[in-house]
């Protein structure tokens, strides 16, 4: 063997074993979002927030997380896809759409879906609470409620004339008639999530803004939600400021 193959592994010996020495006394390695994005910041509440991952390379997922068998129903596994038109994303797009947000573009809302309780727990940096019940007819919400939701918070406008029984009439004809009662023009791009592939509280809520007419094309819908931001060890912080859930009542069933 040649004298400089032998000075090679020698080196590459004394290197694995300076690494080996350096996790044997627990150097933490860092943890960046990509090979070459260790953070990114957003606003949250009017003050900027970091978002990173848990630098601390022995840390587990929270209690609240760690569940694997909630009960089916009403805690089933969501599809990929949950409407044709409705774009599935994953924790880079909702950093990408958090720091378009925070940079000032108004056409669009990071939406945390679900109830209060879950949402003081922590929630993504930069997201609203529009619990969910507000938009679910199931569960108590009016058409009026819906209506002032979707007005203030959604940028959408009601047509000249027209009132909940017009939008009633509407939902129930289907097609075009939602156009004629709605106007989608200014509509925000809403990025939707709650806690997670096995929630159905932000699913829900964007099937009735389909039927309302809300245009497909601008509903995200990030289904891995507050689960697959936990399991990443992101950052969490506490909520913005709630939108009520409009003529809502209790949704006991779908809380834990």
């Amino acid at each position: 063997m040649k004298f400089t193959q032998l000075i090679g592994i020698a080196a590459l010996a004394a290197s694995l074993s300076l690494s080996t020495t350096a996790f044997a006394e627990g150097e933490a390695k860092p943890v960046g979002i990509t090979a070459d994005v260790m953070s990114v910041t957003v606003k949250h509440n009017g003050a900027d927030v970091e978002i990173k991952r848990d630098q601390d390379n022995n840390a587990t997922i929270v209690a609240d997380f760690a569940k694997t068998s909630r009960p089916c129903p009403p805690f089933c596994i969501q599809p990929d896809t949950i409407a044709e038109g409705v774009q599935t994303i994953a924790e880079n797009g909702m950093l990408d759409y958090l720091q378009k947000q925070s940079g000032g573009d108004a056409s669009i809302l990071v939406v945390d879906s679900r109830t209060p309780d879950w949402v003081e727990k922590g929630t993504i940096p930069g997201a609203t609470n529009v619990p969910w019940e507000g938009l679910a007819p199931d569960k108590g919400a009016t058409t009026d409620g819906i209506i002032k939701i979707m007005t203030e918070q959604f940028g959408v406008k009601l047509a000249d004339g027209a009132d909940a029984l017009a939008v009633d009439e509407a939902v129930a004809a289907g097609g075009d008639a939602v156009g004629k009662v709605f106007d989608y023009s200014g509509a925000k791009t809403l990025v939707m999530f709650c806690n997670g592939m096995w929630c159905g509280q932000s699913p829900t809520n964007i099937k009735q803004l389909l039927k309302f007419g809300y245009p497909a094309d601008k509903i995200k819908w990030y289904r891995g939600g507050m689960q697959d931001w936990s399991i990443l060890g992101l950052t969490t912080a506490k909520p913005a400021a709630a939108a009520p859930a409009a003529d809502a009542k209790p949704a006991e069933g779908d809380k834990k």
